[in-house]
């Protein structure tokens, strides 16, 4: 039989063992909570990546679109060199399916200088919307009359995964100079576009985009 001092001690062991007990399964879930934390925090930021693997943002590169007709305009890749800026690529593109550019929807994109540029917020290349596959996203901007322009885009026609597709908005037709017309965002050849996207993800991807014409 335990003596008095034993089951003093059996006693105190019982309620040693009931505290870790109790405190054990906070502490654990405080470690799962802590390492799920960490996780998130670890995550890559999908910004301007697709995969993970784009170029970071750049000021040394910027693009340009210079206005000629809304269905036969330049998209200028450009890099900042001392004396002239250096045009390093330039595309045939398309904007809009008129010349006013506070017709929402309908107008091409309006002007904006270098103090008031348009920023190139992000892109994709399985973009999947009203307008799919490759994409870059452009800040929105008012246009003369004070109309605020949203939903602004390069863009091309193709599916989600990049691929020609069989409906008119996935579907690059060649018929010039219809495949060139848009809601107002700018527009690319398939080709072009992935070519664009090719070079900006090797040199950096541009932070702004200027209109000029």
């Amino acid at each position: 039989m335990p003596t008095s001092s034993t089951r003093t001690s059996i006693s105190t062991r019982s309620r040693t063992r009931s505290i870790v007990r109790r405190l054990a399964v906070p502490l654990a879930l405080s470690g799962v909570l802590a390492s799920a934390a960490g996780a998130t925090a670890a995550a890559p930021s999908r910004t301007h990546a697709d995969n993970g693997r784009s170029a970071a943002a750049t000021d040394r590169y910027y693009l340009r679109f210079d206005k000629g007709s809304v269905t036969n305009s330049r998209l200028e890749l450009v890099k900042r060199v001392p004396g002239r800026d250096a045009v390093i690529k330039t595309y045939k593109a398309g904007s809009g399916q008129i010349k006013n550019s506070c017709a929402v929807g309908r107008g091409w994109l309006p002007d904006a200088d270098a103090r008031h540029p348009y920023a190139v917020q992000w892109h994709r290349k399985n973009f999947d919307g009203v307008i799919n596959g490759f994409v870059i996203k452009l800040s929105d901007k008012r246009c003369s009359n004070g109309t605020k322009r949203t939903e602004l885009f390069i863009h091309s026609e193709m599916k989600p995964n990049g691929r020609q597709g069989t409906i008119e908005s996935e579907r690059w037709t060649n018929q010039s100079p219809n495949d060139y017309y848009s809601n107002g965002c700018i527009k690319l050849h398939p080709t072009h576009i992935k070519d664009l996207f090719k070079r900006l993800d090797r040199v950096g991807w541009p932070k702004k985009l200027y209109v000029v014409g």
